[in-house]
């Protein structure tokens, strides 16, 4: 037989069998990493890292986000949000189904999800100044190592399979507590007993340290000379009625911040919460760090920036002030703290802010007056609007605590 006829009665032979002629070994071996492939973070031109360019609302991460290509839209940085998510009606402007697997797309890389759930959050415009349009949870950083910058306000994302830490700051191990990371850390109150406990890491909470009110009895936090002030965030009506103090020290691992602010709410301990956890770090304290969240690695990192050694300022006016209207520039007055720069000024809950010294509302954010209102010792000029009148009113700030 010739060798044509021999490879012939082969091929015959194999097909008789049910063989391919493709090894089965090969198809098994490729399998895995085929679905590996379809969840990784995708970084463009083959790289391993991208630098987003976040937008910081206070203490507030976003990063710009197409989903599928689509128009970008501001998503919050939530180290404690279960899931991902994108708000139902910012899903329905970019004409986005359900069906599709969504890939969020940012600058230099892709993320594939397994799904993104829509959630209204209808109190955040409210709250922050910026209407909601989604948030980054749990998923999201379970598929990138993310590096936040607070000091030169921008992201870092990092391919996990190469991302090795080399810095020189403090490693904490990556523990959760339900959805939440959680790190251990020491703080005192004036006349009070050194404490440890663990507080949950929110990149999602503006504050630097909320204390839940349940814990602060346990450990009579509040017995002997601690002083504490409403917490204007915080005003009675929003049903979470807070007070903020300030702690005498809070030490992460090697690093001691003096006289930081904490919020001592009444709020419900979460329930996924663990018996030993005290609260929550924000990021009014979290911007004293470069911080590391590499969920793939199960470690957090901290290195200290040059606001570690900044103090804490509280609000100098009495005034809980909201956005609302179609822009968010509808800056109104929703409680006045009684004892307060605002009251005696003459301020009431009700009137509108129309303008601050020489700048008019519509030039202005929420974040920005409210920061106005942290300054020690300034007098500025409210334009108010009350009752369909106009009037100017003067406020000097001054410490409250």
């Amino acid at each position: 037989m010739n060798r044509r006829g021999s490879s012939f009665l082969i091929l015959a032979l194999l097909l008789c069998l049910g063989l391919s002629a493709r090894p089965a070994s090969r198809t098994q071996t490729t399998a895995p990493p085929a679905q590996q492939t379809a969840t990784a973070a995708r970084f463009a031109f083959g790289g391993n890292a991208a630098e987003i360019p976040a937008e910081f609302i206070g203490n507030l991460v976003f990063l710009p986000v197409r989903v599928n290509q689509s128009q970008p839209s501001l998503f919050l940085l939530d180290s404690t949000a279960d899931t991902s998510s994108i708000d139902p009606g910012r899903a329905r402007e970019l004409g986005l189904s359900p069906e599709q697997e969504p890939v969020l797309n940012l600058n230099g890389v892709d993320v594939p999800l397994a799904s993104l759930p829509t959630n209204a959050r209808k109190d955040f415009g409210l709250e922050v100044g910026r209407a909601y349009e989604g948030t980054l949870g749990r998923d999201f950083f379970e598929r990138v190592v993310v590096e936040i910058d607070y000091a030169r306000r921008t992201v870092r994302l990092y391919d996990p399979a190469v991302y090795k830490y080399s810095g020189q700051g403090a490693v904490f191990p990556l523990i959760f507590s339900g959805s939440a990371p959680v790190v251990q850390a020491k703080f005192s109150v004036p006349k009070g007993k050194d404490l440890k406990a663990d507080f949950l890491v929110n990149t999602a909470l503006d504050a630097s340290t909320v204390v839940f009110d349940r814990y602060a009895e346990a450990h009579h936090i509040f017995s002997g000379h601690f002083k504490t002030i409403p917490d204007v965030n915080h005003p009675p009506d929003s049903g979470e009625p807070a007070v903020i103090g300030r702690l005498k020290e809070f030490q992460l691992d090697r690093y001691t911040v003096e006289d930081s602010l904490a919020t001592f709410t009444q709020r419900a301990m979460p329930q996924s919460s663990g018996a030993g956890v005290a609260g929550e770090i924000g990021g009014g304290m979290l911007r004293r760090f470069t911080v590391v969240l590499d969920y793939p690695h199960k470690k957090i990192m901290l290195e200290s920036n040059i606001h570690l050694a900044e103090e804490d300022e509280e609000d100098k006016s009495g005034i809980s002030v909201v956005a609302k209207g179609d822009r968010l520039k509808t800056f109104e007055i929703v409680q006045v703290q009684p004892g307060t720069p605002a009251a005696e000024a003459g301020i009431q809950k009700g009137d509108v802010i129309a303008g601050v010294d020489t700048d008019a509302a519509a030039d202005l954010t929420l974040a920005e007056i409210r920061e106005l209102f942290r300054q020690v010792g300034h007098k500025y000029n409210l334009l108010i609007q009350r009752n369909g009148q106009t009037q100017q009113i003067a406020i000097q700030t001054r410490r409250l605590l």
